[in-house]
């Protein structure tokens, strides 16, 4: 393969393969920042009862009076917010220490991160080898063309 075109493929290729550790890290942070989030909610646990105020497919607000008569609202909303409807009571468990930043359903925790964290870094690594095999097909086509204007002209 002409030189320049190999370069320029490895190029391509390297930068796919940093797209790839991006999409794998991507997964790995939001899995590790579930369990983060979960311990700190173990560490200090407490549970109230809570009304969902919003609800979709990936945001849950919701509003819980704490053991000090204080309404809390989670400024983030819920982890984990799936399946809940407006208007439903639900069972929270949040952290004490600080009631409006931490909160999720009772019975829930970060194992529900792991599919989507690894979904993420499977699908990013499917997409980045597709484009590494089209990179590939590109230079052996631009190599052939190429060689056949050389050819051409001798």
């Amino acid at each position: 393969m002409n030189p320049v075109i190999a370069r320029r493929v490895r190029r391509v290729q390297i930068g796919l393969v940093a797209l790839g550790v991006i999409a794998t890290l991507i997964g790995a942070v939001i899995i590790l920042g579930a369990y983060r989030n979960d311990a700190k909610i173990d560490a200090n646990r407490a549970s109230a009862v809570a009304d969902v105020i919003s609800a979709d497919r990936l945001h849950a607000a919701v509003n819980f009076v704490t053991p000090d008569g204080a309404l809390r609202n989670p400024k983030f909303g819920l982890l984990y917010p799936t399946e809940l409807q407006v208007g439903q009571r639900i069972l929270v468990d949040y952290d004490a220490s600080n009631p409006n930043a931490l909160a999720r359903p009772a019975g829930r925790d970060a194992r529900l991160s792991v599919l989507p964290g690894v979904s993420i870094a499977v699908l990013g690594w499917v997409v980045v080898l597709i484009l590494m095999l089209l990179v590939v097909q590109v230079g052996r086509w631009l190599q052939g063309r190429r060689d056949k204007e050389l050819s051409s002209r001798a």
